[in-house]
């Protein structure tokens, strides 16, 4: 019998090279190549007689069978994002930067669905089960009858699991797992791809929500093969910026619900609490809006969402003119510019521009072009807005101002929170007591802002 050869895999994308080497030809990565054994893939098959394989049964589209309830942990926001609640037999991978709160936000989502009744296994591979009690007493859940464990065998984890029924399963996290069956050390692309799929196969078997926690990498993606990402049915992202206190849970696949639903949490010395109302937590207390800000009524899932967008043009101190970005994509900001500059002949070829969503709120939906660049306009001719305007709208190349969905739903918030005053494209929806002054092209928004004509 031939002897199985070396085969070398990168821990960073789980490239298969022939031989080892410092960089990884697919990633760019360096020093991130193993040796491992080289094995038969999961599932080859030996080629077998179309004559004696066993066929398989094809149904229709129809079924009595009723559609399984969800596991509403009480967490609303997290159970928003979900999509109502956590499917039975559904695998849920959480990733996030370190320290930004993935632990704390799965302890309290095990603690409130323990005390709802929920039947819930904490299995934690990187702390203390004594480590896990300090933080719960911390958060108010010492009294949550929570099964803890701290193991990282994946052998013995599904062992137990297999015999004990639990309605939710949470492992923190799945780069500390390791298989038996496996040469490679835990962290590994092999053992992480294992070790997800074993946990994914007892999900479906046993009727358990599992919940995985994911490793992020420097540059944000989930560490391990991607594969683990299509393993699952929902990847979610716990984001949060650094100075901040609100965290933004984010679903970028969910089979069981929307991908653009946002839940918004506050860290404090007690942990996380849920933020009901995030307009008013992103607006903030300030009575006087100065030159270059604007209100952005946006829309975030299925909630609307009123943020301010700051800009700030300057004379270029250099040569060649800066343009930063936080929270907005830095091509739309570029494109924005190029419109005012065509269409409407503000000049920035010599002006530094920052553009900052106030918060830590990242906006991706093409309705802030508007607002974006009403903020430009404003710090350009040092004209502040209105107290009590909001901003929305989407500009296209030719300087065009387009209506963008949900409308009603901006302005009933905006509304809400005090605003008299919209500036938008053409509607067809009532303000719902916000008056509105519409505009069709970029310019007739330069000539308002500059002479503060609203």
């Amino acid at each position: 019998m031939a002897k199985d050869s070396a085969i070398y895999v990168c821990q960073s994308c789980g490239a298969v090279h022939g031989k080892w080497s410092g960089q990884c030809g697919a990633c760019g990565q360096w020093n991130t190549i193993v040796e491992e054994s080289r094995a038969a893939p999961p599932g080859a098959l030996k080629p077998v007689s179309a004559s004696r394989a066993r066929g398989i049964q094809f149904e229709t589209l129809q079924s009595d069978t009723p559609e399984p309830p969800r596991i509403v942990t009480g967490v609303t926001e997290f159970d928003r994002v979900c999509g109502g609640g956590v499917v039975p037999g559904s695998a849920i991978l959480l990733s996030g930067d370190p320290g930004v709160g993935k632990s704390t936000l799965l302890l309290d989502v095990a603690g409130r669905a323990a005390l709802r009744g929920v039947r819930v296994a904490y299995i934690s591979g990187e702390e203390a089960i004594e480590q896990i009690r300090v933080r719960a007493k911390r958060m108010g859940l010492a009294e949550a009858p929570v099964n803890l464990a701290s193991a990282t065998a994946l052998r013995e984890i599904v062992g137990t699991l297999k015999r004990e029924k639990f309605d939710i399963v949470i492992v923190d996290s799945i780069q500390t797992l390791w298989s038996d069956a496996h040469e490679a050390g835990p962290g590994s692309v092999t053992q992480v791809r294992a070790c997800a799929g074993e946990m994914v196969r007892l999900a479906k078997s046993q009727g358990t929500a599992v919940i995985l926690v994911g490793h992020v990498t420097k540059d944000g993606q989930v560490a391990g093969p991607r594969v683990v990402e299509h393993m699952v049915d929902a990847v979610m992202t716990f984001e949060g910026e650094r100075g901040y206190p609100f965290r933004i849970l984010r679903a970028g696949k969910n089979r069981f619900g929307a991908t653009d639903e946002i839940g918004v949490f506050e860290m404090g010395d007690a942990g996380l609490s849920e933020v009901n109302n995030p307009s008013a937590l992103f607006l903030g207390d300030s009575k006087d809006r100065a030159p270059g800000a604007a209100v952005f009524a946006g829309i975030e899932g299925s909630r609307p969402v009123l943020v301010e967008m700051q800009a700030l043009v300057a004379p270029a101190a250099y040569g060649t003119p800066r343009r930063a970005v936080v929270g907005w994509d830095t091509g739309r900001l570029a494109m924005v510019l190029a419109v005012l500059e065509a269409r409407c002949g503000v000049g920035f070829g010599d002006k530094d521009v920052y553009l900052n969503v106030a918060g830590g709120l990242r906006i991706n939906e093409p309705a802030a072009d508007l607002a974006a660049a009403a903020a430009l306009i404003s710090s350009a001719v040092d004209v502040p807005l209105p107290q009590g305007c909001v901003v929305f709208g989407e500009i296209s190349l030719s300087g065009e101002v387009r209506a963008v969905g949900r409308a009603e739903a901006r302005l009933r918030e905006a509304q809400k929170l005090g605003f008299d005053n919209a500036l938008t494209p053409p509607l067809t929806v009532k303000g719902h007591g916000v008056a509105l002054t519409s505009i069709s092209r970029l310019t007739e928004a330069v000539d308002r802002i500059s002479q503060n004509r609203y």
